[in-house]
């Protein structure tokens, strides 16, 4: 009973089982039919005792049985019988992340082989790779910031424009180092979504020069849950003259306000860990979705149907033929 009750809860379109009274209402006609026929049947001899049907005389009702049996078998099939035993595991929500990475003439430096641009841009390419349902922007400063490719979740795309990447004096924008400014745009492509998670991966190799305070920045940040990872690059902090090359307390006040990490990458395989360290705190936060996967099964029964109704015209037209 119990099994039925599944099979019946398993139908896609069960308005097709009124159908059932067709073969139901010719089966009785069927029954009915024959049971006259046989009661006014006039024999010649009345004792019977020796007589035995023959096969084929046992058989003569079996074509008509199994046509009714593959007509109903074809209603079953067209109320389309559904599996309910499988399950999937749907990811609907990722993270919002933005790689803001400084292009200032200074990372035309080559301590990152081949410079540390273009080992920033092959770093990054193998970050994404790694995600999964996260969106991805790009966010470019030297002396100016914009944005060079929003929130999206094409990566092949996201990969096109980091290979376009290049220094900013290349890309018509004036040279300099705007943190404040590369963090403010990246800010405002996701202090709006309505993602949970949003993460800003700041990547530079200098001091703040020209712009708005980066500090003033990353305030607005930690007021819309934004959280930021930092990353200095460059093999040296000073120049042989005391300057200040990357101004790491700076970086460092940046992550720490926004629940982040200051990384200091000195050379190419440095990068590589920072990235990978990001990458296994930045799991994608989803809300797992266990839902029944309806898989069609009605393809048996249509094939069972058509192979009865051809068994029933087989017999009919060969074995039977003579006496149906």
């Amino acid at each position: 009973m119990n099994s039925l009750m599944l099979f019946f809860n398993s139908l896609k379109d069960p308005q097709f089982l009124f159908l059932l009274i067709i073969p139901f209402g010719i089966s009785l006609w069927y029954f009915f039919k024959n049971k006259s026929i046989s009661n006014n049947i006039n024999f010649s001899n009345i004792n019977r005792d020796n007589y035995t049907k023959t096969l084929k005389e046992s058989l003569r009702h079996l074509p008509f049985i199994l046509k009714i049996i593959s007509s109903i078998l074809l209603i079953l099939a067209l109320a389309r019988p559904q599996s309910t035993t499988k399950w999937e595991e749907s990811k609907t929500e990722g993270i919002d992340i933005i790689l803001a990475i400084d292009i200032s003439s200074s990372m035309n430096e080559q301590d990152l082989k081949p410079n540390r641009l273009e080992s920033a841009k092959e770093v990054a390419k193998e970050f994404v790779k790694k995600r999964k349902s996260d969106r991805i922007g790009i966010v470019l400063f030297a002396g100016e910031s914009f944005t060079q490719c929003p929130l999206i979740s094409d990566y092949n795309i996201l990969n096109t424009f980091l290979e376009d990447i290049s220094i900013g004096s290349k890309m018509g924008i004036n040279d300099g180092t705007a943190i404040g400014k590369g963090l403010s745009v990246a800010i405002n492509r996701v202090r709006k979504t309505e993602s949970k998670s949003k993460v800003i991966i700041l990547l530079t190799d200098g001091v703040n020069t020209t712009g708005i305070s980066p500090i003033d920045a990353a305030m607005i940040a930690k007021e819309n849950d934004i959280k930021i990872y930092t990353i200095g690059v460059g093999s040296k902090i000073y120049n042989p003259y005391g300057d200040k090359l990357i101004d790491e307390a700076l970086l460092q006040e940046i992550a720490e306000l926004n629940n982040g990490i200051y990384n200091r990458a000195t050379d190419n395989n440095s990068l590589k860990q920072i990235y990978n360290e990001i990458d296994k705190l930045e799991k994608t936060e989803t809300k797992i979705k266990r839902y029944n996967v309806m898989s069609e099964e009605f393809h048996l029964l249509a094939y069972l149907s058509f192979f009865l109704i051809l068994i029933s015209f087989i017999l009919k037209f060969t074995y039977l033929k003579q006496i149906i």
